[in-house]
C-alpha cells in the first residue's frame, strides 16, 4: 500500500469533481502544508481556455486562502499519471523549497516520486527576483 494513500484518495476524489468538458481530462490533487493540513483541488475548465485552472492551482489556491504558505508536498492524479504543467511547477516553486515532493499517480495504481527541483530545474524562484 502507498504511503500516500490519504493523499492519493483526496486527490480521486476531486478528480472526480473535474468540470472537464473541453479536453475530458479529470486532474485531481492534494497538497499537504508543513503543518500537516491537506487541501485538494480539481481542474476547472472555462470555454475561453485561458480561463482554465488546474486542479494544484485550485489546491494551492485553497491553502493559501486559508492562510496556509509552505507546501510539503503535492499528489497530482489522472488516469494516465500526467505530471504537472510548467505553469503549476512555477507556482509551486513560490510556496515551497526545492526538495518538495510531487507524487504523480495514475488509474493503474503506479506512482512516481520526484522532487519539485527535478521537475524544474533552474526555477525563478524569490530569491532570484531579490537578486535584481
Amino acid at each position: 500500500m502507498s504511503q500516500y494513500k490519504n493523499l492519493r484518495e483526496i486527490a480521486k476524489l476531486h478528480a472526480t469533481r473535474a468540470h472537464a468538458p473541453y479536453s475530458g481530462a479529470h486532474v485531481g490533487a492534494a497538497i499537504e502544508m508543513a503543518d500537516g493540513s491537506v487541501f485538494g483541488g480539481c481542474n476547472v475548465e472555462n470555454s475561453s481556455f485561458g480561463g482554465t485552472t488546474c486542479a494544484e492551482q485550485v489546491a494551492i489556491f485553497k491553502a493559501i486562502s486559508e492562510g496556509k504558505k509552505q507546501l510539503k508536498r503535492v499528489y497530482v492524479y489522472t488516469q494516465a499519471g500526467w505530471p504537472p504543467c510548467g505553469i503549476c511547477r512555477q507556482i509551486m516553486s513560490e510556496f515551497a523549497g526545492p526538495e518538495m515532493e510531487v507524487i504523480i499517480g495514475n488509474h493503474a495504481g503506479e506512482e512516481s516520486v520526484h522532487s519539485l527541483k527535478d521537475l524544474l530545474p533552474l526555477a525563478f524562484t524569490a530569491q532570484e527576483y531579490h537578486k535584481r
